[in-house]
């Protein structure tokens, strides 16, 4: 592992500064691939060990680099040390870097990468997980198909980093749009739609009603007196509330299925609304609570008046706000799982709402607030299918399937596949997420199906062809070669830039878990089958000597190995055959 290389130099070097270990450890970083103009494996970057002294000379960069390595030298596991720009390079023994990574690689199985020392010392916490959360009621719309997919990668990798993690799915099952709702199938609604076609029936409720609202004083009144119904108790009103509610989960339920995606609490803003009354005579009783001329109950922020930084918690009548249920849901929350770290996923027109809801529980005296953290996305532009402008995220999942179907039965090199719709999902759901995480989070960008579905180039369609490849390679050669191999065998640059490649997925794991990107990750997979792709053309298993056939059978097995660790963690169930 690289770890395992990472100290030897580490130990070495700690000899001449005198400095431990521990503390170069993360100074030293394996080379990427694409990068290299040497053959190195591995750099110390001087200039992060002149940060770490005292030295604030910071005498030229270059002389240093050339000073130390002078003072350093090859041994059992360095076979060349040479400088840098500012850097000096460390190349591994050939053979013990071809027998460690791949022995590493299968004896560690999923867990290659997660057991490095990158991540040695790291606390277990607990740690929540907010994310999807759509409207009850509505049908799932696009727009919270971002927050599922990154809360769901989020997820996996602190529950693979060793994390206890809870994945919450905070519906939006309260608010005055079930006033509009509820007033608007008593007007519009047909009990026979609503069991045949729930979501589609109450969004087109939902829409009637919003319309009439606007023109039609008179429903908007009414849309506003059953809400108030509702938070005052109303067995009637809250009967067809619930009725909403459970069709909608149960719709849910089953896309989420489609998904890959599960979580451990379907909570919503309705469970919090008593306890928001309590946070409403908390605030009071702080003196934070101030009465405006319309009757409304704000908190200030600022403590000066300023305009933006006044956050509204309850409407005129007494009703809660969403900010008011947000502070009840954290605070419930911190009583129920003790969480060391609390994350919500939602897009980035969000961010104000979170600040403010995490400084009003700062201001309330709940210090743990600075655990809360809001992880914002952009916005997806463009994303219709061929009946029109997408709402549904059903249509989106459904096409993806249809189009992939296609794509698959044009294509001479398609296996026959016993469940073709479902391996026609997988490939396409993975070519959605790979198209949504190959850049910031933070990133708007523009939606393309011809972009998604191509399977050349940076792709999820490319991973699971990869994947499906390497795995075909194992089924028509068997694992009776599998028992040992031969470093020997594997010394070509295709290996060897495999192996440097592999070297490096415990780096990539870390500096996902640091920022919670996952472009870190889909960029590595991408450039590992890249790496395989150029292997698989050159590097032959059938007609070689049996003992390079078997090293080379390893190289493969390996890289399949990581490629699918890498896509699980992304959300991406990996295909064997397409």
């Amino acid at each position: 592992m690289a770890c395992g290389f990472r100290r030897s130099i580490a130990c070495q070097l700690s000899r001449v500064l005198d400095l431990p270990p521990e503390n170069l450890i993360k100074s030293i970083s394996a080379v990427p691939i694409l990068k290299k103009e040497e053959v190195a494996d591995f750099q110390l970057s001087v200039d992060s060990l002149l940060e770490n002294s005292n030295d604030h000379s910071r005498p030229d960069i270059q002389a240093q680099a050339m000073r130390l390595a002078k003072k350093l030298k090859c041994d059992t596991v360095v076979s060349e040390i040479s400088t840098g720009r500012g850097t000096i390079n460390f190349k591994i023994n050939r053979e013990l870097l071809t027998k460690t990574v791949l022995q590493q690689v299968i004896k560690d199985g999923s867990k290659y990468g997660l057991k490095s020392e990158l991540f040695s010392g790291l606390p277990q916490k607990k740690i929540v997980v907010e994310f999807s959360s759509p409207n009850v009621a509505k049908k799932f719309h696009v727009g919270h198909l971002r927050s599922t997919i990154i809360g769901n990668f989020i997820a996996n990798l602190k529950e693979a980093l060793g994390h206890q993690v809870t994945r919450i799915n905070y519906l939006g099952d309260w608010g005055m749009q079930f006033g509009l709702l509820g007033t608007g199938f008593q007007l519009f609604g047909y009990e026979e739609k609503l069991q045949s076609n729930p979501l589609q029936h109450l969004f087109e409720v939902y829409v009637q009603v919003n319309k009439e609202a606007a023109d039609d004083k008179s429903v908007a009144k009414s849309a506003h007196e059953f809400f108030q119904r509702l938070e005052l108790g109303d067995m009637q009103a809250l009967a067809l509330w619930q009725k909403f509610r459970d069709l909608t989960i149960e719709e849910y339920v089953r896309i989420y299925k489609r998904l890959g995606v599960h979580f451990d609490e379907y909570s919503g803003e309705s469970f919090y609304r008593e306890k928001s009354q309590e946070v409403l005579k908390l605030l009071d009783s702080k003196g934070l609570l101030q009465k405006t001329i319309k009757g409304t109950a704000v908190v200030d922020l600022s403590g000066n008046g300023d305009p933006s930084s006044i956050c509204t918690v309850m409407r005129s009548d007494g009703t809660s706000l969403y900010a008011t249920r947000d502070l009840a849901a954290a605070i419930d929350r911190m009583d129920k799982y003790n969480f060391d770290t609390m994350i919500y996923v939602t897009d980035k027109g969000q961010k104000k709402h979170f600040q403010q809801v995490f400084q009003m529980l700062q201001i309330m005296g709940y210090d743990w607030a600075e655990r809360c953290q809001h992880v914002p996305f952009g916005v997806v532009q463009g994303m219709k299918t061929r009946r029109g402008d997408v709402t549904f995220l059903e249509d989106v999942l459904n096409e993806i399937r249809l189009r992939m179907l296609q794509n698959m039965a044009s294509v001479k090199t398609t296996k026959e596949l016993e469940n073709p719709e479902e391996t026609a999902e997988r490939v396409g759901l993975a070519a959605l997420i790979i198209q949504d995480f190959r850049g910031l989070l933070l990133s708007d960008y523009q939606f393309s199906w011809d972009r998604v579905f191509q399977s050349r180039g940076d792709t999820g369609v490319f991973l699971q062809y990869t994947h499906a490849r390497l795995h075909s390679l194992e089924e028509t050669f068997g694992c009776g070669y599998l028992n040992d191999f031969n470093t020997a065998c594997l010394q070509e640059p295709q290996s060897v830039s495999i192996l440097q490649h592999l070297l490096r997925f415990d780096e990539v794991l870390y500096r996902s878990s640091q920022d919670l990107q996952p472009k870190h990750i889909v960029s590595y997979l991408l450039i590992l089958s890249h790496l395989a792709a150029v292997a698989h053309k050159t590097l032959h298993i059938k007609d070689s000597a049996p003992e390079v056939a078997a090293a080379r059978l390893h190289l493969f097995r390996a890289v399949r190995s990581v490629l699918a660790n890498g896509m699980k963690l992304l959300g991406i169930t990996p295909v064997c055959r397409m």
